[in-house]
């Protein structure tokens, strides 16, 4: 068998132990070619441009969606 706690713990201890753990909202910002937002330093999946230029070719039915 395992061994098992002595004592409760505390709501306190319990809580103070989860302090950490919330999840954080991504960061999102807009894209500079068509401001639909995504993830920082990524290419933008909606046009396929990054820092200003066409990096990947996008199909026409996709974008008109």
């Amino acid at each position: 068998m395992a061994p098992q706690p002595k004592r409760k713990l505390s709501k306190g201890r319990r809580d103070r132990r989860r302090a950490h753990d919330a999840l954080t909202a991504r960061n999102l910002v807009a894209c500079s070619n068509c401001g639909s937002m995504r993830l920082p330093h990524t290419v933008c999946s909606n046009c396929g441009h990054y820092q200003g230029r066409e990096v990947l070719e996008i199909d026409k039915d996709k974008k008109s969606e």
